[in-house]
Parts: C-alpha cells; sequence; structure tokens
C-alpha cells in the first residue's frame, strides 16, 4: 500500500515538471512574419483626417437682416431737386457769409439748400445777440441759431460749449455741473440736445467713405439697471453677468476715422446692426478688407451684406440643375485674430483668413507694412474708456440704460473725428511756420480723422460744429 507521503510527492514532481515544458515550450524572440512582395500587399491603407479647411459651400438661404428688409419695404424718398440759383444783384457785395444756412420754411421751393443765394442777412432783431436772415424766395425770417442746440436759449453760449468739452475729454455729469455750478439735470438735457445734432451731423457727413480696411470690435459696459427700486440690487448683479451691455465699433485703422458706434448685446442681430450701417457709410462700390475677433457671428452678418446667388456647376453632364447657393462677393476679404485666455491671460494669439485668400489679404496689408491684426481698434477700446465717463471700469458714473450711454457715444465719436487731431495722421509743412514767442517754429500740420479720409479740410472747433446746420438731405458739401 502506497503512503501518502509518496503520492504528495510524485504530485509535486507532476505540478513542477508541468510548470517546465510550459516556460521551454514558450517563444523566446517574437516570430518574423514572411516578407510578402509590394505587388501581393492588400490596398489597405488608415486614411487620415486633414487638417486643412474645407472651402466654403455657401447658403441656401439669404441670412436674415431686420434693417434690410425694412429698408426694402420703406425705402427713403429721394431728394428733391435743386431750384436754380437765385442771379446776384447790383448791389454791394455781401459780407455776412450765408452759405451754411439754408430755408427752414416748408412752403419755400429753396429749403434745405445750401449756397443757391436765396438769403440775405438782415441785422440782429430787437439787439439780440443772433443775427436774422431773410429768404427772399419765400419772404420768411429766422435766426441763424434755428436748428442748433443753442435756439431758444439765453444762457451764454461758451458755458454750452464748455460743459459739452468737458463732457467730451471724459469728465462725468455731476462733476462738470459741480464745476460749472450748474444743476446736474441741465447738463443732461443739453447733452441730450446735443447729441440728436450731432447724430444727424454724423450721418451728414459720413457717406460715401472710401477705405481699404475696417477693423471691428465689441467692449463691454456695465450699466446700473437699476431704477426706482424696481429692481433689487442682487438681481441686478445677476442680470449683467449674463448678458451685460456692449460698445460696438467699426474704425479704419489707415486714417483712424471711427466709422460706427453703437450699443447693445453681442449677439447676432447686433452684428448685421453694426455691418448694416458701416455698409451705408461706405460708398456702394467699396468692399474693404474686414478685420475682426473670433466672434463667429462676424461671418453670417458679412455674408448677408456682402454676399450674391451663384449657381455651382453640374457634376455630371446629365441630371438636374444644382440649386443656387448665396456665396461672398469675389473681392470680399475677411480675417480674424483668435485669442486664447486662461485666466485672464493671453496664451495663444491665431490669424485665420475666413473669405478670400491669404496672399489677397497680406497684399492689403502690404501697403501700410502691417500684419492681420486688430490692433488699432482695441488702442480705441482705451479711447472709449478714458473720454467716456459712463465705461470706466469701478466706477460710479456708470449709466442706467443703454439710451444715456449711446449720447456719450455720439459725442464721442464726432469730438474723436472732426475735433480732436491725431499725432499720428500730423502732416509735415512745405516751410516751418515761425510763432510769436519764443518757441520753436511750426513743422507739423494738425489732422484730424475727417481731414485725412477726405471729409473735410480743417480741423473743426465744438463750437463750428455745434452751429452747424445740418440740411435734411444731401447735397454738395462746403467744408
Amino acid at each position: 500500500m502506497v503512503s501518502h507521503l509518496l503520492f504528495y510527492q510524485l504530485l509535486l514532481f507532476a505540478v513542477i515538471w508541468l510548470f517546465v515544458i510550459l516556460h521551454l515550450s514558450r517563444p523566446q524572440h517574437a516570430v518574423m512574419a514572411p516578407a510578402v512582395p509590394v505587388a501581393l500587399q492588400p490596398l489597405t491603407s488608415k486614411r487620415h483626417r486633414s487638417n486643412a479647411p474645407k472651402a466654403f459651400e455657401g447658403l441656401t438661404q439669404k441670412p436674415h437682416c431686420a434693417l434690410c428688409e425694412r429698408d426694402t419695404a420703406h425705402p427713403k424718398p429721394p431728394s428733391p431737386l435743386p431750384p436754380d440759383p437765385m442771379p446776384s444783384t447790383n448791389r454791394r457785395p455781401r459780407e455776412v457769409d450765408t452759405s451754411r444756412h439754408f430755408c427752414p420754411h416748408a412752403a419755400c421751393d429753396y429749403r434745405g439748400w445750401l449756397g443757391l443765394g436765396n438769403l440775405r442777412a438782415n441785422g440782429h432783431p430787437s439787439g439780440g445777440p443772433w443775427r436774422q436772415f431773410h429768404c427772399t424766395s419765400c419772404n420768411g425770417y429766422f435766426l441763424e441759431t434755428h436748428g442748433t442746440i443753442f435756439h431758444g436759449k439765453r444762457i451764454a453760449v461758451e458755458l454750452i460749449v464748455q460743459v459739452l468739452a468737458c463732457l467730451a475729454e471724459g469728465l462725468g455729469i455731476r462733476a462738470t455741473a459741480r464745476v460749472f455750478e450748474v444743476d446736474p439735470n441741465t447738463v443732461l438735457q443739453w447733452l441730450m440736445e446735443a447729441a440728436d445734432q450731432l447724430q444727424a451731423f454724423s450721418r451728414y457727413f459720413l457717406c460715401d467713405v472710401h477705405v481699404r480696411q475696417v477693423q471691428l470690435d465689441e467692449l463691454y459696459a456695465v450699466l446700473r439697471a437699476v431704477k426706482d427700486g424696481k429692481l433689487s440690487e442682487d438681481e441686478a448683479i445677476r442680470r449683467l453677468e449674463r448678458s451685460p451691455c456692449w460698445v460696438w465699433t467699426a474704425m479704419d485703422p489707415e486714417t483712424k476715422l471711427l466709422i460706427v458706434i453703437d450699443v447693445g448685446t453681442r449677439t447676432l442681430a447686433m452684428a448685421q446692426r453694426v455691418v448694416h450701417q458701416v455698409g451705408q457709410v461706405l460708398a456702394p462700390d467699396c468692399v474693404p478688407l474686414f478685420l475682426t475677433d473670433g466672434f463667429r457671428e462676424y461671418m453670417t452678418a458679412l455674408l448677408a451684406h456682402y454676399g450674391h446667388w451663384v449657381t455651382p456647376p453640374r457634376r455630371q453632364a446629365r441630371g438636374p440643375s444644382l440649386k443656387p447657393r448665396w456665396m461672398p462677393l469675389p473681392e470680399l476679404l475677411y480675417a480674424q485674430v483668435v485669442k486664447t485666455l486662461r485666466r485672464r491671460r493671453l496664451v495663444a494669439v491665431k490669424h485665420r483668413v475666413v473669405v478670400g485668400t491669404k496672399v489677397a489679404v497680406e497684399q492689403v496689408l502690404a501697403a501700410c507694412g502691417w500684419q492681420i491684426n486688430t490692433a488699432f481698434v482695441e488702442r480705441l477700446n482705451l479711447s472709449l474708456r478714458q473720454r467716456v465717463a459712463a465705461m470706466r471700469r469701478r466706477s460710479v458714473m456708470s449709466c442706467k440704460g443703454a439710451d444715456g450711454l449711446g449720447q456719450q457715444l455720439v459725442l464721442f465719436q464726432v469730438y474723436h473725428n472732426i475735433v480732436l487731431p491725431h499725432t499720428s495722421l500730423r502732416q509735415a509743412l512745405a516751410e516751418a511756420v515761425p510763432t510769436n514767442g519764443h518757441g520753436s517754429t511750426k513743422v507739423w500740420r494738425p489732422c484730424t480723422p475727417a481731414m485725412a479720409a477726405g471729409l473735410t479740410d480743417h480741423v473743426w472747433s465744438l463750437r463750428e460744429v455745434l452751429f452747424y446746420r445740418v440740411p435734411p438731405w444731401p447735397q454738395t458739401k462746403t467744408v
């Protein structure tokens, strides 16, 4: 009889022998497969995804723009034909310039027309400070302040001009009221009246502008949003964090001309509105290079105003024709500067050509020695923060609504374009002009963005702008 000890020893030897056999039967090196001729290898290569951007295939429908549809449904009436200029008389030559005034009476044939010889200076009625004009066509009389913010006011003109100048330089409404010892509501009323006149002034002068580049950007602005206790402060803060107000700007980087400035939310509808206003300011045949940040709604807005229908060619000889596609205009160029931020710090900048070719974009920028950038409109944002009191960060001068902010922005636009000379635009004089004192001679001529764009030939003062009577329809400008 076999003992249990011998049985367990045999079982242990069998297990050890099994492990040895398994170890020896395992291959030590990888077995190389026999080489297969190239002609016999199967054509099964992996498909690699291309990182190159795909060509834009177009849209099946034209992007919607509410302003374009409104202008199509309700077009502006055409301007009336100008009457014949009145012949000059044999009297002595006129000493009072009436070229910037027009008859305001609705029944007059010369209403709204400048420089047609129908106006005569008629002195100062009742010894007042304002001159009176007489229209020889309708025998009507009107003051030279008609159509300006000075009409019907007995307060000193210099006080109103200085108050608005302080607001244009960035002083708040209450601070301006304290400096000039007037009521803050009076300062606000003057600002509202000036904003209406300056908005008409900008629409009159900013038209048929030719530019090669347009930079667009949006800048956030905080509004108070607490009105008469209807909204709590906590609820106002939550609303501001969810949907802040944005200031949209469009400028020409070469002449520094501020083309459009508006207030609204950061949505597609607002982008459509800004691009629509840019199209109205530019000449009909002007399609500039557009440069923006990475906001994707700009592409749709540009396509809505700078696009056309194109029927793609057939891919086969037979079959139904393809449906037309809404494509960008061939002369349209659009590039983006995409910035990546992490913890409020800039970590990467990418330049992306969206419409057109990179060679065409670089060719436009090479005339100025630039690359794809939005630096000039971002520099304009700094000027906005400095000269518009309601846009400063951590300030108590913020407005309660978008209307109040828009009034200050209208003042800033006219002051920036017409009144304020820019050092980068100054022009060298042919000969040095000596000064009255012991200072150095003048070798530079100051220049504003409006002068660089060819809209005027001199630097305007704010008083001159506020005294300008805007005609009701376009005509030949005498600037």
